[in-house]
C-alpha cells in the first residue's frame, strides 16, 4: 500500500517576519512548511513537486517572485504557485495571470483566503482571477 506524502508548503519572502507569521498559519492549519529567504535558495534546495505548492513574494531582493515563476515554467515545473505582494499593479496582476497564478494577494494577507487558495492549489486547481 503507498502512503500519501504529506502536503508541504514553500514559503519564498525576503522578510523574515512574513516567512516567520505565514509558516506559523501552515503549521496551524496541519501543513508542513518550509521557508526560503530567496528565489536562489529556493532553486538550490530542488524542492519536490508532487503535493506540494508555493507562496511568493513579487518584490524580493535577487531574484523577483515572478522572475522565480518563469524560470520554475521553463524547467517545466508544475509546481502551483500563490503571489503575495505589498507592491500591486495591474502590470503585474497581468504578469501573475499569465504565469498561471493559482491566486493573487496584497499584503496584509486575509489568513483564511490564504489558507483556502493553499486548499484550492493542493487540490490542482487554477485561478484566472489573479
Amino acid at each position: 500500500m503507498t502512503e500519501k506524502i504529506k502536503p508541504i508548503i514553500y514559503i519564498v519572502d525576503d522578510d523574515e517576519y512574513v516567512r516567520r507569521a505565514i509558516k506559523r498559519l501552515i503549521h496551524s492549519a496541519g501543513f508542513k512548511a518550509r521557508s526560503f529567504a530567496s528565489g536562489d535558495e529556493f532553486l538550490k534546495a530542488r524542492p519536490r513537486e508532487e503535493n506540494a505548492c508555493m507562496i511568493v513574494d513579487i518584490k524580493m531582493s535577487g531574484i523577483t517572485g515572478l522572475e522565480l515563476h518563469e524560470k520554475l515554467i521553463a524547467l517545466g515545473s508544475r509546481l502551483p504557485v500563490v503571489y503575495i505582494t505589498a507592491f500591486d499593479t495591474e502590470v503585474i496582476r497581468a504578469q501573475a495571470r499569465k504565469n498561471g497564478a493559482v491566486g493573487y494577494f496584497r499584503k496584509p494577507v486575509d489568513d483564511q483566503a490564504l489558507l483556502d487558495a493553499i486548499q484550492w492549489a493542493l487540490a490542482g486547481g487554477t485561478d484566472k482571477k489573479a
